[in-house]
Formats: structure tokens, sequence, C-alpha cells
């Protein structure tokens, strides 16, 4: 079959199924429980409040604003007039996550889920991981003590581009950590692959098309062999993850071959070869689903590492106090690791690193990476509130009634900004808030922190351990070498929290991540 038709073909399928489904679709809009709870008014039939969450200029910029007017918990409009529940509320989000985490599966929307869980074996190796993340922190000090010392005033540091680098290192990282395999990027960041994750979530999920939305109220009635022809839909968001997964194809299986000549390995494919063929043979993993692992192990390994490290150093330039208490902590624990004889920090030390941690917290909790998670209702249920809302009506309720197949989206942006939660100043970076907060009089929801940057219950993040220890020791180093200040004059420019896949900083005339921070050797 010719290349050129393939689209046309599978427009007709897709625009077929679409048809059909619409028929499902009307029978179900009208049976919602929602429509006394109260929420922003919809503009568009078409987009709903999609339109103003989608293409937000900031991150925040109305779920915020939704938050103050209406509680914890608010009612949206989807695309077509679907109602969907926006939840903030912890008590809300425990029963979801936790409770009921069965019962609410993530949406078919959704990336498809890691279905070999390596973190049970990988907690072992998470000391030798350490001396990975130290090694690799230790090469982009030396690459930016480069840049510093070309530069037209060395002693005043230089402006660098810290997403570029940083992206590069836990690039680099994961490759080692995940497959054994080196990437390089920190040398050659015009590696084929690097290339290839080259601005992939902004050109694959920011501001997508507004047609594309619309069809995607259709997804969930949609049979799945026909769902995966939309890979081919001739969509600017869609042509650029269809050229990634291409690209993994064949580039994944080279890995998997270099893999195998290693022997027995300590890496996650390693480890997952090894569980794989262990295991039951009906259940184990096809070539493709290995293929498919890898590739979302590489960008949940990377991507949100590097933009969570962004915004650390983001505002810990912009609050100098704290970047000195969090200095003069690391130079304190330095002391003890060399009476001691160690060359290195250990796992130990950086947890009783406490500054750094409330600080990594606190700019964690004010910029979320995933900043949205969607779930759908698996049957009846009721979900209770922590805060009562009122409702359209005039009545306070405390919980609220769903139906199966209600659409939810838990807003981590709002969550982690909810002042019955975080106090009055929730929108400010206060680190002395999580030495202060007693953990006792909160409802546990995140697996860090009680943040939902790593969400929870059954299906948290199963490589946040191996996350935080790898901020811990990127962190750690470099504030040991550098000094942060946010660039004065023309050099500084306005950095926006983005509504990509994941919150990416960007800024006006440039495209790319952005976060031009003013770095200088520590005297």
């Amino acid at each position: 079959m010719s290349t050129q038709t393939t689209p046309f073909i599978t427009s007709g399928l897709v625009a077929l199924a679409v048809v059909l489904s619409y028929a499902v679709l009307k029978a179900v809009r009208g049976r919602s429980t929602l429509k006394d709870i109260r929420g922003p008014e919809s503009k568009s039939f078409w987009l709903g409040n999609e339109q103003d969450i989608r293409y937000q200029n900031e991150v925040g910029d109305h779920e915020f604003k939704w938050m103050r007017e209406y509680g914890s918990v608010w009612r949206t409009t989807g695309c077509l007039g679907e109602d969907i529940l926006m939840v903030a509320d912890p008590k809300a989000l425990q029963y979801i996550l936790h409770t009921s985490g069965y019962k609410w599966p993530k949406s078919t929307v959704a990336t498809e889920e890691i279905r070999f869980n390596p973190s049970s074996y990988l907690a072992p190796q998470l000391e030798s991981f350490l001396s990975l993340f130290q090694n690799h922190s230790m090469k982009l000090v030396q690459n930016w003590k480069d840049e510093i010392a070309g530069s037209s005033s060395p002693s005043e540091g230089t402006l660098i581009n810290v997403a570029t680098w940083l992206t590069r290192t836990t690039l680099d990282i994961i490759g080692l950590a995940g497959f054994s395999y080196e990437f390089n990027a920190l040398e050659n960041g015009d590696s084929e692959l690097a290339k290839m994750y080259h601005n992939l979530f902004l050109d694959s999920s920011l501001y997508p098309n507004k047609i594309d939305y619309v069809f995607r109220s259709f997804w969930h009635y949609i049979p799945e062999p026909l769902l995966h022809l939309v890979r081919f839909l001739p969509i600017r968001q869609y042509a650029r993850s269809h050229e990634y997964i291409n690209f993994m194809r064949t580039f994944a299986p080279r890995i998997i071959r270099q893999n195998e000549s290693l022997g027995d390995g300590k890496d996650i494919l390693s480890v997952l070869a090894r569980a794989n063929a262990a295991g039951d043979p009906k259940a184990r993993l096809s070539d493709v689903e290995v293929q498919n692992q890898m590739s979302t192990v590489l960008l949940a390994g990377h991507d949100t590492t590097a933009n969570t490290l962004l915004w650390f150093f983001y505002e810990i330039a912009k609050h100098p106090e704290w970047q000195t208490k969090v200095r003069e902590e690391i130079a304190a624990v330095r002391v003890q690791v060399n009476a001691r004889g160690d060359e290195d920090f250990s796992i130990a030390d950086l947890e009783g690193m406490t500054m750094m941690h409330a600080a990594l917290k606190e700019s964690m909790r004010l910029h979320p990476i995933v900043w949205q998670l969607v779930r759908v209702a698996g049957q009846n249920d009721v979900l209770p509130l922590a805060f009562p809302i009122r409702t359209k009506s005039g009545e306070n309720i405390s919980q609220i009634p769903v139906q199966k197949g209600q659409t939810v989206y838990i807003s981590i942006a709002a969550y982690n900004r909810l002042e019955g939660i975080w106090g009055a100043d929730a929108h400010e970076f206060h680190p002395e808030r999580f030495l202060e907060m007693d953990k006792a009089k909160q409802t546990s929801i995140g697996v860090y922190a009680n943040l939902l940057n790593f969400s929870g219950g059954i299906r948290a993040c199963i490589g946040w351990r191996f996350s935080v220890i790898e901020l811990q020791a990127i962190v750690s180093t470099l504030l040991e070498n550098f000094e942060f200040s946010m660039p004065e004059g023309d050099k500084q420019k306005t950095i926006m929290r983005k509504p990509s896949g994941i919150m990416l900083p960007l800024v006006e005339g440039y495209h790319g991540s952005w976060m031009g921070l003013q770095v200088c050797p520590v005297q």
C-alpha cells in the first residue's frame, strides 16, 4: 500500500469510528451527577474549558483562580459538553489514589503503564547508582568551569542556559542506570538520541491542535485497534510522537544487543530481562513491549528529573539566603565525610541534609513538572471531601456522588498550593514550612513530602526513590561548586511555566527550554 494513501485511509477509518461513537457520546452526556457543582462558565461547546486549561499562558493561571472561587473541587466542561470534575481536595485524592485506586484507572488516553515494576529489584543498587549520579554531576561541573573560564569575566561567572546541560546530564545518567549504555550527551549534544529528544514534549504536546482535542472526546468509545491508528493522522503532535516511536524501534534493539553482550548487569534493562525470562511465559513481555518499556523509562527518567532541577535552581537563584543555608549545610557534611576518610557523600549523608531537602521539596511543591493527572471512575462511587464546598443551590456538601465513566482531573498544581494544607503563603517560596509541618495532621497522599509530584497510591511513580537520590546528588555537587543568581539587565528574561505534557520553562523568542542563570564558581 502506498505510504501516501495511508493517512487518508487512516483518517477515513477514524472518522467512521467517530461518527459511530457520537451516538454513544450523546447518550451518556446527559447523565452527569455534577450539574449542581459550581465551576467556570464554558465559552465554547466544542472545546469547553479545555480551551482555558490547555491553552493558558502558564500552568495554574486558571486552576488557582478557580480554586479560590469554588473551593478544593469544581466542575469544568470538556469538549462537546462533557462534565469533568477537577479535584485538589486531599481526602478526595486519598480516596481516588489510595483507598479505591483499582476502581479509578487511568484514562485510555493516558500513556500505557509500565507492566514491569523494577523498584524492588533496584533498591539494593541505589548506593551504586549514587556514584553514577555524582560522577556525571562532576562532569557537568567541569563543563561549566570550562565555559566560565572562556567567558569575558571568569571571576563574575557567565550566563548559562542550565536547561540544556541538566537535560544532557540526566539523559546520560538514565542511559547508564537504565541500560548500561553510553549516550555521551554531555560530550556530544548533537548525538542522534539528544537530537531526537530535543524539544520532544514542546513539539508534541504544547498548545495542541484544537480539532484534535475535540476528537479526543471520542477516544473512550473508539475500539483500541482503531485508536492505534491515530498516530498516522497528519497532526503536528502525532507526527512528532510517531517520529520518536519509529526512532526507538531501530535504536532500542541496538541497546538491547549491547546490553546482552555485557552479561548480568545491575541496570534496569538487565533486571527486566532476567525477571522476564524467569516469570510466567504467558505473562512475558514481547520484544515490542520491552522496547515500549525502554521508551517510557527514557522519557520518565530524564526529562522530569531535569526540569525538577531547573525549577529548584530558579528558586534558589531568586532566594540567595536559602542558597547560602543549603551550601553551608553541604560544606558542614563535607567536613564529616573527609574526617571519616570517605571520598564522597553517602545516601545517609544526603538524607540528613534537612535544609537541602526543605528547599528541594518547596521548589517541587511550587513547580510540579507533571501538573495534572487523569482518572476515570470504574464504577458508581462517592468522593469524600476534607473541605466542604458550596453548590449552585447554596448547599454545603462534604461528598460528591459520581457515575461510572466520570472523568476526573487531578490538579497537582492546585493541590500543591491549596492554602488549607500549606498555609496562607502557599504561593510563596518558604522552605521553612517543611521543617515546621506537623505530619500527623496531614492527609497522607504523596510518596514524597506528601506532594503529588510522584503521584500516590498504587500508581505512584515506581522510580521516585531513584529520582530523589539523583536530585540530591546533583544539587549537592552543583551548589558545592557554583553560586547561582538571576541575570541582570538585558540578559534577564521572563521565564514562563508552559502547560506542555510536562511543565516547561520557556521564554519569548527562543524555541526550546530556557533557564538562563548567572553561574559563578564558589570562591
